[in-house]
């Protein structure tokens, strides 16, 4: 299927690996123009085609400057896609282990940083009735499935989805969630990531945890999410063909998550 994108121009946050690598080369590989924000942009990025730009988007002075490289880099910008998120690690102890420092971390990370860069990007967006889609978790419909302050900050953008959704609808602009289920990503195969952690405290090898983990989060599909799975989904909410979609939440989880 023709996703209508040749030509467009995009922004893609957290593009350095995994989900966000691939939502790159999925957009790339329809004739999208891209700029790549990563904190270390990687060789996959440049070999994708798309402009890479460096940048910690932990500091909230740089959603600015990102969104300024990127409309003068493009011309314009049709589409925003809101993947930059993490800061799980070292967080697999319960809500009374969290401090506040940890909490304001991972809500910045995973919340603040796609409210800055929303709030710059709308402007070009709504000239270009153009389109969003954040990346969230299941975890914001499930918050046991993972660290509370993770869990709770991915609630907190799939809500904000919504809300943005029915105010910028009339000017044009498409607003819309991706909530992934366990994907095969460095947030679980990284020996240093909130998989290995989860692993260690309850004292089974990593490889084990990876190997049940489908069953135990009660996924049909026997396996994890692969991220050009959910990259495709991405592309298509981002694209003319989803012209009618939008203040949607699209679960990709192998149907961990039974509830409507």
């Amino acid at each position: 299927m023709d996703l209508q994108l040749n030509g467009k121009t995009a922004l893609v946050t957290g593009a350095s690996r995994g989900i966000g690598l691939a939502v790159v080369q999925a957009l790339a590989a329809e004739g999208v123009r891209v700029v790549a924000a990563a904190r270390n942009p990687t060789p996959e990025l440049a070999a994708a085609g798309a402009k890479s730009v460096a940048v910690d988007l932990s500091d909230p002075a740089s959603a600015e400057r990102l969104v300024t490289e990127a409309v003068a880099e493009l011309g314009g910008l049709d589409i925003l896609v809101n993947n930059v998120g993490g800061g799980d690690g070292g967080l697999d102890g319960g809500f009374l282990d969290l401090t506040d420092a940890q909490w304001a971390q991972v809500l910045d990370l995973n919340f603040l940083a796609t409210v800055r860069v929303t709030r710059a990007a709308l402007p070009a967006l709504t000239a270009a009735r153009g389109s969003v889609v954040n990346v969230s978790s299941m975890g914001a419909r499930v918050p046991h499935s993972g660290p509370v302050a993770y869990t709770t900050a991915k609630a907190a953008l799939t809500a904000l989805g919504k809300a943005l959704a029915e105010e910028f609808g009339p000017r044009g602009v498409r607003v819309n969630t991706v909530s992934p289920g366990p994907v095969r990503t460095d947030m679980w195969e990284s020996p240093s990531g909130y998989g290995a952690g989860l692993a260690a405290a309850l004292g089974v090898p990593r490889a084990d945890l990876l190997a049940g983990l489908p069953g135990a989060t009660g996924m049909l599909i026997e396996r994890l999410v692969e991220p050009d799975e959910v990259a495709t989904l991405v592309a298509y909410l981002a694209s003319p063909r989803a012209a009618a979609t939008t203040g949607t939440d699209h679960l990709i989880d192998g149907g961990a998550v039974k509830t409507a």
